[in-house]
């Protein structure tokens, strides 16, 4: 049987932290970006974490667990 591919757009958008949890990076931060608060364009750079409701559909798309 062969093996099961990971989605290759969540390989993309998804990183693990140390802990297992899983990274993810913030909307909002490719264009239109001179109206945007200088704090907030920063704020969005950091990466964000996925919400415990959304990790299981995203560790699917992973092939975690």
């Amino acid at each position: 049987m062969p093996k099961v591919k990971t989605k290759s757009s969540a390989k993309k958008r998804f990183k693990l932290s140390g802990t297992g949890k899983i990274r993810r990076k913030h909307a909002y931060k490719s264009h239109i970006l001179t109206k945007k608060d200088t704090k907030r364009k920063r704020n969005l750079t950091k990466m964000g974490m996925v919400h415990e409701s959304d990790e299981g559909r995203v560790k699917a798309m992973l092939r975690i667990g």
